[in-house]
């Protein structure tokens, strides 16, 4: 089947109506878009929940693999599973989205974004991603937007477990469990291991390059009244990572490895009063308190020595809901108050350049949300206190309509800032004095229901970026230079999805247009598309659960003398799942179908047609 049919047979079977239908997806709740909880239906800005449903029936080996596909989002990689992962949401760089675990950054302090690849699946409950500015919330980086990850928690009792193989002798064991201990009080517990042979990193490569995980996760709850709630949560992941090095001069390929973990230890108390008639909406008063490291640490030495690069992140979180009131003019309305404190050390060495920084930053916002008739509201300004920098202030404002027709319309913007990391300032080519990256972003969205149970949405973005850092050559002979604010991108794009929610029958269908140009060279932005497309379908007969999914992504520049372009790339998954009784789930999963040739980026090797098998048992 050439690519063309294929194309047009997914579409189809995408499009496939049926006359039952639920409602569950429309009555969802997130946290992330505002900090608190909202229902997604009311939530003007883009918002994608990934529930643990699509976790377990995806057989994910980590995070990016859930999020590659997403509308807006683009995931590239240096080889197969473990290898290095970036993720480019709406365009924008690798290092301008904000991931958190259960509420607390994990982006390092060095350089580049969140270690995606050692995020393990199997201890996620769900993933809300948040596309546009939200620096007024997050602070830094959440230019492109902000993606949280919940850890499965001590709230549901029973106790589980599962394995899976699959291609290049990739396996999976994994198990989780939560119990009560009395009145008020849970603990949860769970972990997993996996490793891999692995691939060649590099298409012209030899030797396998595989990976090992271990995650452990822990979390106790306990409720000391009705208004008050202590929770605490340890999360972990470490391993080791093989990859290849081509020498720069010789190119020449060495095998090499490296020792990661990345983890998130919290504390949190959360008070929090019934409003009227009982319901959410009186005072709440949120206080965590937590500890998140990022460490790489190479196994083989250079001509330099051993790299490494060490992130060490306290954090202080303090936020106030006020009770929700109500006036003659505003039906609805609430403020919420934020302070942030973080203490970040960095420490690191690449290629000989060794560094070891402090930096602290506070953050303080205020955000107020009301209504009046069909109006909504939101509006948030932030401040923030950058030891190295100085300050920098920046806000969200949304305007929403919701009419008879089942139509939302809402005008947004923000203005969101990235701080120059210490990788920027004392790494290679490093400047102390460089100034944050700022963009500034407006959107138009549109979300239309067809019926109860259909759903189309349209949002058009305009988001431009300027003082953009950069490596500025003073001698081309040389290379000789250092970084520096010289840079400008301005990323226009619309983004149109359909989504269906039957009793046995589940679709859903994104399309991203987008020009990502760096306006300075007046040059696409390297490894990201103009046109993306997505499609899923999934069927429930009886005990089996069938799913098909479409990703297809136009070409995309990548570096090189002169920039090279990477082909486009259109790749089919299947899944399967049977219950084969209420406790026992068997699953399978083909990837990359048809077997697709094709690569995230230059020269390097990505999956070919892999597949994945696995068994679940639930103990409940």
């Amino acid at each position: 089947m050439n690519r063309k049919h294929l194309l047009s047979a997914a579409i189809a079977a995408a499009l496939f109506s049926s006359q039952s239908f639920a409602q569950d997806e429309l009555e969802e709740t997130v946290v992330t878009a505002t900090r608190t909880p909202v229902p997604l239906d009311a939530v003007g800005a883009p918002v994608i929940v990934i529930t643990r449903n699509d976790i377990e029936r995806s057989l994910a080996g980590d995070v990016s693999e859930l999020l590659h596909g997403q509308a807006g989002l683009e995931i590239s990689r240096n080889g197969g599973r473990g290898q290095t992962t970036t993720m480019f949401m709406r365009g924008t760089d690798s290092n301008h989205t904000v991931v958190l675990v259960d509420g607390v950054r994990i982006n390092p302090g060095t350089i580049g974004g969140a270690a995606l690849q050692n995020i393990a699946p199997e201890s996620i409950e769900r993933i809300e991603i948040v596309k546009g500015p939200r620096s007024s919330l997050y602070g830094t980086d959440a230019i492109g937007g902000v993606v949280q990850v919940f850890t499965r928690g001590a709230s549901r009792e029973g106790f589980s477990a599962g394995a899976t193989y699959g291609s290049d002798q990739t396996q999976q064991m994994f198990a989780d469990g939560a119990i009560a201990a009395g009145d008020g009080l849970r603990f949860g517990v769970g972990g997993g291991y996996a490793e891999s042979q692995g691939m060649p990193t590099y298409l012209d490569g030899t030797s396998d390059r595989g990976y090992r995980n271990v995650t452990g996760r822990l979390s106790a709850e306990y409720d000391a009244s009705e208004a008050f709630t202590l929770r605490a949560r340890a999360w972990r992941a470490e391993g080791r990572t093989e990859y290849s090095d081509r020498d720069f001069f010789t190119g020449s390929i060495d095998d090499r490895s490296n020792e990661f973990e990345t983890s998130v230890y919290s504390l949190e108390g959360d008070y929090r009063q019934h409003g009227q008639s009982g319901q959410e909406g009186g005072l709440g008063v949120r206080f965590t308190a937590s500890r998140a490291t990022d460490d790489i640490d190479q196994l083989q030495p250079n001509f330099a020595g051993f790299d490494f690069a060490h992130t060490r992140r306290t954090n202080f979180d303090l936020q106030v809901d006020l009770p929700r009131w109500e006036s003659a003019h505003f039906a609805d309305h609430a403020l919420t108050f934020g302070l942030m404190r973080s203490d970040e050390d960095t420490n690191a060495n690449s290629f000989g350049t060794t560094f070891d920084e402090s930096t602290t930053v506070t953050q303080a916002f205020v955000q107020d949300q009301f209504s009046m008739g069909r109006i909504s509201t939101r509006l948030a300004l932030g401040g923030v206190d950058h030891e190295n920098f100085g300050s920098e202030l920046t806000w969200n404002a949304e305007v929403g309509a919701l009419f008879d027709t089942g139509t939302r319309v809402t005008l947004s913007g923000g203005k969101a800032f990235r701080a120059p990391d210490a990788t920027d300032r004392f790494g290679f080519g490093g400047n102390p004095d460089l100034q944050p990256e700022v963009s500034r972003q407006v959107e138009l969205s549109l979300r239309q229901k067809l019926g109860q149970h259909q759903q189309l949405t349209l949002s058009a973005f305009d988001n431009r970026i300027r003082d953009l850092i950069n490596y500025f050559v003073v001698d081309p002979e040389t290379f000789e230079g250092g970084n520096r604010n010289i840079d400008r991108a301005r990323i226009k794009g619309v983004e149109l999805g359909w989504s269906f929610t039957g009793d046995s029958w589940r679709a859903r269908a994104e399309l991203t247009l987008q020009d990502p140009r760096d306006e300075t060279l007046d040059t696409r932005l390297l490894r990201r598309a103009r046109e993306a497309l997505s499609l899923a379908l999934n069927r429930d007969v009886g005990r089996l659960d069938l799913g098909v999914d479409l990703i297809a992504s136009g070409n995309r520049k990548d570096v090189g003398f002169p920039n090279v372009t990477l082909d486009s790339y259109a790749l089919v998954n299947t899944t399967l799942r049977y219950r084969a009784t209420p406790q026992l789930t068997l699953q399978g999963r083909l990837e990359n179908l048809f077997d697709e040739d094709y690569t995230f980026a230059d020269g390097y090797r990505a999956e070919g047609r892999s597949y994945t098998v696995g068994v679940r048992y639930s103990f409940d």
